[in-house]
């Protein structure tokens, strides 16, 4: 099985897509949109502040009536940010990712923002792998 490291070198993009606290729920969206991503990081400057999701969206802006041209994406954001180390088993990730019940992991190391990866991200691995040993098994049965 990887580490997260081995799956951010796979992803072959070194992007990390966020937005500031300070910007606008309407911004982060379109960001969202323009980058086909389900959630953003809230950076300020280098420092990891939170992480805005769609979900985030749904239930703190579309739910309670707010609009997104006057809501600050630090009024919705999650602050408690939850996240791995490059050196992170995929397996440990899922756990992790399954217990908090959130689709996005910030991967941190020291204290520097190295990549994010997705649930997506980790299934699409899992399968990869699984696929790889069945073709493995299948050649030594061949022999």
């Amino acid at each position: 099985m990887h580490t997260l490291q081995q799956i951010l070198k796979q992803k072959n993009s070194n992007d990390i897509w966020s937005v500031r606290p300070d910007a606008t729920v309407f911004e982060a969206i379109q960001i969202m949109a323009d980058k086909r991503a389900g959630a953003l990081l809230v950076m300020e400057g280098a420092t990891l502040k939170g992480i805005i999701s769609e979900r985030d969206y749904a239930r703190e802006v579309i739910l309670k009536g707010r609009g997104s041209k006057k809501t600050l994406v630090a009024e919705i954001m999650s602050s408690d940010v939850i996240s791995a180390t490059s050196t992170s088993s995929v397996q440990g990730a899922l756990e992790i990712m399954t217990e908090h019940h959130i689709r996005h992991l910030p991967i941190v190391d020291e204290n520097t923002v190295v990549g994010v990866v997705s649930l997506g991200d980790l299934v699409k691995d899992i399968i990869s792998f699984q696929q790889s040993t069945i073709e493995q098994l299948e050649n030594y049965i061949r022999m």
